[in-house]
């Protein structure tokens, strides 16, 4: 294995990815994507977009998947803090229904790779956080789908603050539940 540590997570197919960072007194150089470290690791697949968002504190977006057009996505943080969550939307999965979260930060530099068949969002803890991924499909505007944030019989556990003011769109206050959320 090179420069880049996977490892998976309890929800098959999803992975945290650590990038070896090599710092001195100028600062720090790391590879955040490395093809042939992924392949090692046994992610063969292709990445075809890169995104970046800028969100402040209380943001939270999602739960989104691409319905025809599903998305792989590795996600990581430049700058502040978020919590990211994947749902898995695989009909056929052992862990259909279940959830994962992890923190991402620009300090800590964990990158999360979400497959296709997951809904994902994420919560910013930071003031600002900064939000990059790459997909493995392009974007297509009338094929995105949700899953209503906080659903009881998901129960994610987000970190929310005591006093913390959520903002969340109007469109992701308004999509369903895990029970009419579209299946993989």
């Amino acid at each position: 294995m090179g420069k880049i540590k996977v490892t998976p997570c309890p929800i098959k197919g999803l992975y945290i990815i650590e990038p070896a960072v090599f710092g001195d007194e100028r600062g720090y150089f790391m590879e955040t994507y490395n093809q042939n470290d992924m392949k090692e690791a046994g992610l063969d697949m292709t990445f075809v977009q890169d995104n970046q968002s800028m969100s402040v504190k209380g943001v939270l977006r999602g739960l989104h998947y691409q319905k025809q057009y599903p998305q792989g996505k590795l996600v990581r943080v430049v700058k502040g803090k978020v919590f990211d969550v994947a749902v898995d939307l695989r009909a056929e999965s052992e862990t259909y229904g279940k959830w994962f979260g992890v923190e991402l930060s620009e300090e800590n530099k964990k990158q999360f790779y979400i497959p296709e068949g997951f809904a994902h969002g994420f919560l910013v803890l930071s003031d600002v956080a900064e939000f990059c991924y790459k997909c493995t499909d392009f974007y297509h505007p009338g094929d995105e789908g949700g899953m209503i944030w906080n659903d009881p019989e998901i129960g994610i556990q987000w970190p929310i603050e005591e006093g913390m003011k959520l903002i969340i769109s109007e469109k992701d206050q308004k999509w369903l539940g895990f029970r009419d959320t579209f299946r993989f």
